[in-house]
């Protein structure tokens, strides 16, 4: 299930863009204007967005070069979605960065193709080997290795050092992290959390260390 952010200023469009999202396995989050998107990626960087031309607030072609210029959005996947029918129109879409378009009036099952086709294209591959000096992760074992020696983890502890070692050096909020590892419909206590962090370090040895806590925002692997 993927997260897709919808910006678009006319209810009822949006409506049924997210109705139609939803039906097809989706999850969705719906904006009218650019400033409600933009505090809202600072929160959790969805896997596609769907991006009106025409906004109230700023035009989809600057947000989409905005986004090209952020390093967590630079490769984020955008349709454009507009009543512009001019081939300029679209090329400047593109240009300015969109990975696609879909022009207005549109069928429900040519947005959900797009937006499948999409998704598929932006997959990132997986590397099969994480490594931070010593510690090594296997992939396709699912194996932990701490300086040669093998090293018991639980499914939640690997799925946790796997998703902070995929995203060295970069700070990880709380709810991204319990996103990713429990899923968005997870109903327990944060605490969870830090309770796996702690037995995580203390099976990591010397690597533990690596792991910090970044006060009221979440967690780092360096």
């Amino acid at each position: 299930m993927s997260l897709i952010y919808i910006v678009e200023d006319d209810d009822s469009i949006r409506e049924i863009e997210e109705y139609a999202l939803k039906n097809a396995g989706h999850k969705t989050m719906g904006f009218a204007c650019a400033k409600d998107f933009y505090n809202r990626l600072e929160d959790v960087i969805p896997d596609l967005v769907l991006l009106d031309v025409m906004l109230p607030d700023q035009n989809g072609n600057e947000i989409v070069k905005r986004l090209r210029q952020r390093v967590d959005t630079k490769h984020l996947p955008v349709i454009m979605v507009t009543a512009k029918t001019t081939e300029l129109d679209l090329i400047k879409g593109l240009d300015d960065g969109a990975d696609d378009y879909i022009k207005k009036p549109f069928s429900v099952m040519e947005l959900i193709s797009r937006v499948k086709a999409l998704l598929r294209r932006s997959e990132p591959v997986e590397e099969k080997i994480l490594s931070l000096d010593g510690l090594v992760l296997n992939d396709e074992k699912r194996e932990t290795t701490v300086d040669g020696r093998q090293i018991e983890l639980t499914y939640k502890e690997y799925e946790l050092l796997r998703f902070l070692m995929k995203n060295k050096n970069i700070v990880l909020e709380r709810d991204r992290i319990m996103e990713y590892v429990w899923g968005i419909d997870f109903e327990g206590e944060s605490r969870t959390l830090d309770m796996h962090i702690k037995t995580l370090r203390q099976k990591l040895g010397d690597y533990g260390g690596r792991i910090r806590t970044i006060r009221s925002v979440g967690y780092v692997i360096e």
